[in-house]
């Protein structure tokens, strides 16, 4: 990934955050087929291992699990709010008119290696980590207890767990660090008033101390 240094971010704290807003990542793996990519609700848990430890789960029928062997290296992608931004919306446009579109966006690249947990344990575990989050905000928490027993043995031995051990995180937030604070605010109202507001509020946050 290309990354000029006002885009990186290092602090992994903010990294964590981002993978924990937006778990969907994107799985990409080298088998014997060529590149595969797989888009899975991960869960991830930053105290294992020196980086993190993240952990999903596909169908059985998916050959992912088949076609990598453990140790293999994979890459998740985690992405945040994006969204196309206007030169108009800078105030600059207006006094030299240097300026031209651009795409905004955060992202989240894991490195790391894959081991297959062909396990109906941890795939037990890992379904009522993932349940037991994502419910959370529901009045009414679904729990796995809720469906009957055979059906939901079932649905477990469907599916086969895997586990990524984090080598390296990088990050890459491409928010307008590079433009004029007015120039960044005025992309700030406009997205909110188109009803964007995760990216505006991205945009926001990075420019509160330079305003």
């Amino acid at each position: 990934m290309y990354l000029p240094p006002h885009f990186a971010v290092t602090d992994s704290e903010r990294l964590h955050q981002l993978i924990r807003a937006y778990p969907l990542g994107a799985l990409i793996t080298h088998g014997e087929g060529g590149l595969d990519a797989n888009h899975l609700p991960f869960e991830f848990d930053a105290g294992a291992g020196e980086h993190g430890v993240l952990r999903a789960h596909v169908a059985r029928n998916n050959p992912l699990w088949q076609e990598v062997k453990d140790g293999d290296e994979v890459l998740v992608i985690f992405k945040a709010a994006d969204g196309y931004i206007s030169p108009s919306w800078y105030p600059g446009k207006q006094e030299h008119h240097k300026l031209v579109p651009t795409w905004n966006y955060s992202v989240v690249h894991a490195h790391g290696r894959i081991q297959i947990r062909d396990d109906a344990r941890f795939v037990r575990r890992l379904l009522a980590n993932l349940t037991r989050h994502h419910e959370a905000g529901e009045t009414t928490p679904w729990k796995m207890a809720d469906a009957p027993r055979d059906y939901l043995e079932t649905m477990v031995q469907a599916v086969v767990g895997i586990e990524i051990e984090i080598t390296g995180l990088v990050g890459k937030f491409k928010l307008g660090q590079n433009k004029e604070a007015a120039d960044r605010l005025g992309a700030v109202e406009a997205l909110r008033g188109q009803g964007r507001g995760e990216l505006a509020a991205a945009i926001q946050r990075l420019l509160e101390p330079l305003v």
